[in-house]
């Protein structure tokens, strides 16, 4: 199909389900066009115009061309109406609505050996899906949410098994479940709870890692400061379930608790120190807010709504995304210089692990 064409059916898609939101007006009486780009399409109003331009329209002109467009493009979604201007000395037609969009629909990785795929990993780039990947060393903060049952302990088993060629590990693990045995089989020293110590003990202890964790940030700065150039080993602090960390604790544990996090997460991306956290929600009471907005890579998992997305995409309204129904999935964002800001479905990687991690 030609760009005319497309552009085309979509102006076909838009006459015929716009026609009650915009009192009639349509392509037919030159009341706006389309034009297909290489990076998403424009909607062109000509104004004065009997229908007023705002968010809503927008987000209309979102549902109907994201579900005609699919799977040939996946639309990503904006949070407001998205003007650009147009190179024309007509008033009529000087703006226009882009619908940025990439091509194809997210596919999922399917990987016969886990181990095999993870050690074939020689660069710092994470695959996630068949057409995404990111760049660990342009990463902060990593955080998966979802409920429980959703998939956690399956998607972080994956980011372990690519980290430990890349990255040194401090792993804690409040539960003493999936990531101690996963430690255990990849002689990874773990933290977790042990009998006979109280949770603030517990927390204590974390405490002191990450500590230890802000003294190599401090001497690493030093070492930039002579040397910018300087190359670091990785280092990344992984936390299962942080939300099982914050409650029932001692509040001035709770504190230091939170106090060195958010130094960690504020300090470490050029120390190449990161946090690699996992909750069911991600709260004021499971983590503090300026962790939750340092970091650059955010997955949810499982059930997809407003409420379950509020903390990770407070601004986000998920209607009309197109979210393929199975286990591992949801929305992923990645923010950096090299992927587009807007959430993208996500399709976590499918593996085989060794029996009784999980």
């Amino acid at each position: 199909m030609t760009n005319k064409e497309l552009a085309q059916y979509l102006l076909q898609s838009l006459n015929m389900a716009l026609g009650s939101l915009m009192q009639g007006e349509t392509s037919y009486t030159n009341s706006f066009d389309c034009q297909v780009m290489e990076e998403g399409f424009l909607f062109l109003p000509r104004l004065p115009a009997g229908y007023i331009i705002d968010t809503d329209l927008y987000q209309k002109i979102f549902l109907i061309a994201n579900a005609a467009l699919y799977p040939r493009f996946t639309l990503l979604k904006q949070n407001s109406a998205y003007f650009v201007p147009i190179d024309t000395t007509d008033i009529h037609i000087q703006r226009g609505l882009f619908f940025p969009w990439k091509k194809g629909i997210s596919e999922r990785l399917v990987i016969s050996n886990l181990d095999s795929f993870a050690a074939s990993v020689n660069t710092t780039l994470i695959p996630i899906m068949k057409n995404l990947s990111i760049d660990f060393n342009k990463a902060t903060s990593i955080v998966i949410g979802g409920n429980s049952g959703s998939g956690k302990s399956y998607v972080l088993t994956y980011f372990l098994s690519i980290l430990k060629n890349i990255s040194e590990l401090i792993i804690v693990d409040p539960k003493f479940d999936t990531p101690s045995r996963w430690a255990r089989e990849n002689n990874v020293p773990v933290i977790h709870p042990q009998r006979n110590r109280s949770k603030s003990d517990f927390v204590s202890e974390i405490n002191e890692n990450l500590s230890n964790c802000m003294d190599i940030i401090q001497n690493r700065q030093s070492v930039l400061y002579d040397n910018p150039e300087h190359k670091f080993k990785h280092l990344t602090v992984v936390i299962d379930e942080v939300l099982a960390l914050s409650e029932g604790v001692n509040k001035t544990i709770k504190d230091s608790f939170f106090s060195l996090l958010s130094q960690v997460s504020l300090l470490g991306r050029a120390t190449k120190v990161h946090l690699l956290l996992v909750s069911q929600r991600f709260d004021h009471s499971a983590i503090p807010v300026s962790v939750r907005e340092q970091a650059n890579i955010l997955i949810q998992i499982g059930n997809i709504n407003q409420k379950t997305t509020q903390f990770l995409f407070p601004d986000l309204d998920p209607e009309g995304i197109v979210i393929p129904i199975g286990n591992g999935t949801g929305l992923i964002q990645v923010i950096d210089n090299e992927h587009p800001y807007q959430v993208l479905p996500l399709l976590c990687p499918t593996y085989y692990t060794k029996k009784g991690i999980l």
